[in-house]
């Protein structure tokens, strides 16, 4: 990508009926986030959207809990989402909802399309009931046997040990996880998605994706192996109505969730340009050939990422097996990239809300700061294989890599320039030893940048810690608070430093904005380094949807972002003695967090 390219990064969209805990942001957030601000800071021309995903029974079991409505439910954590998200920094263009009347409008849109180019079969299903309560149970709440493999936990829409699709009714001795009954299963009309038809055509996009997570093309290659339609519809009161004569009105019957949040990617672009002004500026990202997308999540949400919205866009686009036309959204552009990473465990255990093992991203954030999180996430982090969060682990890399590491190679060479000269000193003339660390802070740009270029996070902010201790060394081999009686050549290693940590505020800059805004400062700068989202209270753009009242948005001006390059430091530019940038940590926290934890 050397020249200016359209950047789609799409996030995962954060299920709306609880608050978000810290496995969820190391899947789809900060990763995407990272690539984002890169890709920015680049010349790219990126749009990060997504939003909070709200319809399905999950949500109203949710609201039944908390003697909410489903709207109301969906509004309260729609809000705490927005809040967290804002609170850790992610550069979101636009972070929105599936309830809004746009989405609505989109989702049907594409339904139309897909029902007028024959990929949507009508036909009668055995569907799911709870007993108890007369509402169908969504397949992700269903878990039995796997009829295939002999897993215990397979859920009702797929085994995730051997990957294979399912229904609830495959499953041997299925139970409800909302509350172990046995669901009923009753016949039903029901659209389906004609999978099948897709087979030749995704086989095709697939053999074209290089560079792609081979766990994500090893399982999306053994899904197409067994293809069967899938619903995309279900008997609930709570989703998108279903855009055809006989249907629309039902009060029923609706689209269901997974169906229409996947259309959120589109529907959300749709609503950033309208509210920016220029209401056809989504396709630039969605129909230039040359603009690029990639998708963000955890590795339970493949499927409907590399498979199942792949074959959404070519069935619009009339390119399945059935043929057909594309529809007023135009031929639209399919996934350049699907970026899934593992699961985060914490403490040897699965995330859980409901059994309470769990850190939920505000909780965290009220006791640390959101970079330290961003770090342990970025260095740590799920990426390609499952990782463990651990409070010890949390502690031993904040106080010995990002405190003693990066904070303190800051705080020491600026309080010796303040100190000495009380501005950036004029250097003389640099010897090897200073010329070999600015070029070793200058390739940091083209090697962290090519790795964050390739969603390698990991591997990223792991050259950049190297670059940290090469110009640490660098100051421990130099000594300059020996050099009272060498003036010029103590000027010199501290203008060398200096420069060197200039550098590295902008390679840290997509991992840790919050911190390199400060560095940013405490070199003399001024105005935004790091531009950061922010919330903005919106009214509805069109009826129809489910939204009650106006929502939080969030959003951000990200039109001034630095360039990824060296930018020579100014000598006689002020600086004042610094303040740490980082907290060290008590080891103490580790028992504290643990006991919260258990108790």
């Amino acid at each position: 990508m050397g020249r200016m390219t359209h950047v789609l990064t799409a996030l995962a969209w954060p299920y709306a009926n609880g608050p978000r805990h810290i496995g969820h942001v190391a899947g789809f957030g900060v990763p995407a986030d990272v690539f984002a601000r890169y890709m920015r800071m680049r010349g790219h021309d990126v749009l990060m959207v997504s939003g909070t995903d709200e319809h399905g029974t999950p949500i109203l079991v949710q609201a039944d809990a908390e003697g909410l409505t489903a709207a109301e439910a969906a509004a309260k954590y729609n809000r705490i989402i927005v809040e967290d998200l804002d609170a850790l920094g992610l550069s979101y263009d636009l972070f929105t909802r599936t309830t809004t009347g746009n989405h609505y409008r989109t989702v049907q849109e594409l339904f139309t399309t897909l029902y007028g180019n024959g990929y949507i079969l009508q036909k009668k299903t055995l569907g799911a009931i709870s007993p108890s309560t007369g509402r169908t149970l969504p397949d992700r709440y269903i878990e039995g046997t796997c009829p295939h493999c002999g897993f215990d936990s397979a859920r009702g829409d797929q085994c995730d040990n051997c990957g294979r699709q399912l229904d609830p009714v495959d499953l041997i001795d299925p139970k409800s996880r909302i509350n172990g009954e046995t669901p009923k299963f009753v016949e039903e009309d029901h659209f389906f998605l004609d999978l099948p038809a897709f087979a030749d055509a995704l086989n095709a996009w697939l053999d074209t994706r290089t560079g792609w997570r081979t766990n994500v093309l090893r399982f999306t290659r053994n899904l197409l192996d067994e293809m069967h339609p899938r619903p995309i519809s279900r008997d609930l009161d709570w989703g998108v109505p279903i855009p055809l004569e006989g249907w629309v009105d039902r009060p029923d019957k609706r689209l269901y969730v997974w169906f229409d949040a996947v259309i959120g990617y589109l529907s959300a672009t749709i609503e950033w340009a309208r509210r920016s002004g220029d209401p056809e500026a989504w396709k630039r990202w969605w129909q230039d050939p040359e603009a690029v997308s990639y998708y963000f999540m955890g590795k339970d949400n493949i499927v409907f990422h590399s498979e199942i919205w792949p074959a959404m866009l070519l069935g619009a686009n009339g390119e399945g097996a059935n043929g057909g036309e594309p529809g007023a959204l135009g031929k639209l552009n399919l996934p350049t990239e699907v970026v899934s990473s593992e699961f985060l465990t914490m403490e040897g255990k699965q995330f859980s809300s409901s059994r309470r093992v769990v850190i939920y991203v505000r909780d965290f954030l009220e006791r640390y700061s959101p970079d330290a999180l961003r770090y342990y996430i970025c260095a740590a982090g799920p990426e390609n294989q499952d990782s463990d969060f651990t409070w010890a682990e949390f502690l031993r890399r904040n106080n010995d890599e990002l405190v003693a590491g990066w904070g303190n190679l800051v705080n020491r060479s600026i309080a010796m320039a303040a100190k000495n000269f009380g501005a950036v000193p004029e250097p003389g003339e640099l010897e090897e030893v200073d010329r070999e660390l600015l070029a070793a802070t200058r390739d940091a740009f083209d090697t962290v940048g090519d790795l964050i270029g390739a969603n390698k996070v990991r591997a990223g902010i792991g050259e950049a810690m190297k670059a940290v201790a090469a110009a640490n060394k660098y100051l421990a081999d130099t000594a300059p608070w020996k050099m009272k009686e060498d003036p010029k050549r103590q000027a010199t290693v501290l203008y060398t430093v200096l420069q060197a940590v200039s550098d590295l505020k902008t390679i840290m800059s997509p991992f840790l904005p919050h911190s390199s805004q400060r560095v940013h400062e405490l070199l003399g700068g001024e105005g935004v380094f790091s531009p950061m989202p922010y919330i903005e209270e919106v009214a509805e753009l069109d009826e129809g949807g489910a939204t009650d009242g106006p929502y939080p948005i969030l959003t951000g001006d990200y039109s001034d972002v630095p360039k990824w390059e060296s930018v020579p430091l100014v000598p006689g530019t002020v600086l004042e003695k610094p303040t740490p940038v980082f907290t060290k940590l008590d080891p103490s926290i580790v028992d504290e967090e643990i006991e919260r934890l258990n108790a």
